[in-house]
């Protein structure tokens, strides 16, 4: 899947392989250190890179996870984030509270998982893009809503497409650390 607005270097959607893994890890510590600053201390987003914030290979390989690519002389890694049938709702790899479950559709929320731009760009409509193709997946696979925990910078960006807001959590991060997240959700 293709996009770009007029006068704009093209960026391919895609689904995203193992073989992207280190480049989304870079994306998402890049991302997270200049996007998050504006909510987050440098200590509590080095902390959540530690596992809150992190690739998920277990979504790689379900087929729900994308990347975008900059299309050009050198394909640059751009964008990412994905959909999930599982009841893990954030966290990569390495984040001990993971829930493998298959979620049930008639009774559940699909998850939106693990949404991160480049700081250089964020704010071009790439991520509402991928949005869209996440909740036409998830809505294809039987769910009628989705639900997601955002990051305080993200909770505008979600809001705009309608999900809803409940009360901020505080998470616990390695070291000691604390982060609040913004559980939100939509009907499909």
């Amino acid at each position: 899947m293709k996009y770009s607005r007029a006068g704009e270097t093209v960026v391919n959607i895609r689904k995203a392989t193992l073989a992207d893994v280190s480049s989304i890890e870079a994306l998402i510590a890049a991302s997270a250190r200049s996007l998050g600053l504006s909510d987050y201390t440098p200590t509590q987003i080095e902390a959540a890179l530690l596992g809150a914030w992190g690739v998920d290979t277990e979504i790689i390989r379900d087929g729900t996870y994308f990347v975008g690519m900059k299309v050009g002389m050198e394909e640059e890694l751009v964008l990412c984030g994905g959909w999930s049938r599982r009841a893990t709702s954030f966290g990569g790899d390495s984040y001990a509270r993971r829930e493998s479950r298959l979620l049930d559709p008639e009774r559940e929320a699909a998850r939106i998982r693990a949404f991160f731009v480049h700081p250089g760009w964020a704010r071009r409509g790439l991520a509402s893009r991928l949005l869209k193709i996440c909740e036409g997946e998830a809505k294809a696979a039987g769910f009628a809503a989705v639900e997601l925990v955002s990051t305080l910078p993200g909770e505008p960006f979600y809001a705009r497409h309608g999900y809803q807001p409940e009360q901020r959590r505080s998470y616990a991060l390695p070291g000691g650390r604390d982060i609040e997240f913004v559980p939100m959700r939509r009907l499909l």
